[in-house]
């Protein structure tokens, strides 16, 4: 064998093993990234919302495992009001294309029903729901001192962030969604920017690092509303800052006495930092569970694991504008219009919280609703739709 085929061997057998080598560094990162892209796919979404921790770095919580719901079903209607037509409920839970519905009454569960297959065991994605989750943090950070005021400046607790489009907002408008950034929400888009965000989480990369590269402003802070969810971001790495704490620790600390079907886990970055904006899975029952708290007014068992005027505060109308769906928002927390003292967490493909304060009842609904973002007879987005559904059912299942 001559020295130039020896030579053009070596060559090959060194790009062989160079790309065995990055195989095995960058398998968990192709795997997350394939993950990230396939997710929504029609015949994989139900069944990637109840695993999520197959394909994404995770950090489970430490919370113990209790399951302690009194069970005490009962006939639900079989109609419901929908844009002042009486629809079949089975007829509208499939357009929704509905995972669980789990409705609690005077905090006890009066029906409970999964569907495509999911059972009661499933930990489900949250989605924006975990916004809400979040928020309920704030409430001791801000008894304790910790955070001083909601109107300190995010850069007061992020000085990382001095420079870029979040300079000047204050934790305020970060909570109410009126930092005034300009950033891309479309997730059908795969170019915008919150896809990027996702590509971020599925490469392990840092999301603190990837917020302080938004530099663009569309409007001045607490000026006007607009859907950023990087703004949840912001406000738990300001919790993160102001406490010493993370959000994992915050979230275990405060909620571990609600006891849970399943012990939850977040999604995090290459950091272990919480993807707080969308990140949590838990069963749908421990969704309920939430929501009881906050009907409860932030009590649970003889103990105040939230403040109770944060719960008033944040769970109330209070941006500096309406949403696009004509429906308000406060901290994180969304407020049906016009304003009947109910509000809900909302995530996106069909996740909800529902809390009725008057009826005395909380409705958990999970899906995997792909037209979540279409025009229905409703309205511009099934939002609406979710909206009378459960305002309906909650009307006619009050005592």
């Amino acid at each position: 064998m001559n020295r130039f085929l020896k030579l053009i061997l070596i060559i090959v057998g060194a790009v062989l093993l160079l790309g065995v080598g990055l195989f095995v560094t960058k398998g968990d990162e192709i795997k997350r990234l394939s993950a990230v892209n396939t997710m929504f796919d029609a015949d994989k979404i139900v069944d990637n919302f109840s695993n999520m921790d197959r394909g994404f770095l995770v950090h489970p919580l430490n919370v113990p495992v209790s399951d302690d719901w009194i069970v005490n079903e009962e006939p639900i209607p079989d109609t419901v009001d929908i844009a002042g037509t009486e629809r079949p409920l089975a007829d509208v839970l499939e357009e929704l294309d509905t995972t669980a519905l789990v409705i609690v009454r005077d905090g006890q569960i009066i029906h409970e029903r999964y569907y495509l297959g999911t059972g009661p065991d499933d930990r489900r994605i949250s989605w924006s729901v975990a916004k809400s989750f979040m928020s309920g943090l704030y409430g001791k950070a801000l008894a304790e001192g910790d955070i001083t005021s909601l109107d300190d400046e995010v850069t007061t607790y992020i000085p990382e962030l001095k420079g870029t489009a979040y300079e000047g907002a204050s934790l305020r408008n970060i909570l109410n969604m009126s930092s005034g950034i300009r950033y891309n929400e479309d997730y059908l888009d795969q170019k915008s920017d919150i896809n990027k965000m996702g590509r971020t989480i599925a490469l392990g990369g840092s999301l603190d690092k990837y917020t302080a590269t938004l530099m663009d402003r569309q409007f001045e802070p607490g000026s006007n509303w607009q859907y950023v969810s990087m703004d949840t971001h912001v406000a738990a790495w300001a919790l993160r800052n102001a406490t010493g704490r993370t959000v994992h620790d915050l979230w275990e600390e405060t909620y571990s006495p609600l006891g849970f079907r399943q012990k939850p886990y977040y999604l995090v970055d290459g950091k272990d930092v919480a993807f707080a904006l969308g990140g949590l899975n838990l069963t749908t029952r421990d969704y309920a569970k939430f929501g009881q708290l906050f009907l409860q007014k932030g009590e649970w068992k003889g103990e105040q694991l939230i403040p109770a005027d944060w719960v008033a505060q944040s769970t109330v109308h209070s941006a500096p504008a309406m949403s696009d769906r004509g429906v308000g928002y406060g901290y994180q927390w969304w407020v049906p219009m016009p304003a009947d003292q109910d509000y809900f967490a909302v995530g996106i493909y069909g996740q909800y919280i529902y809390i009725d304060p008057k009826t005395n009842i909380v409705i958990a609904k999970n899906a995997a609703d792909r037209e979540f973002m279409f025009a229905d007879e409703v309205g511009t987005h099934s939002m609406n739709k979710n909206i009378e559904l459960m305002r309906s059912l909650a009307a006619q299942l009050a005592k």
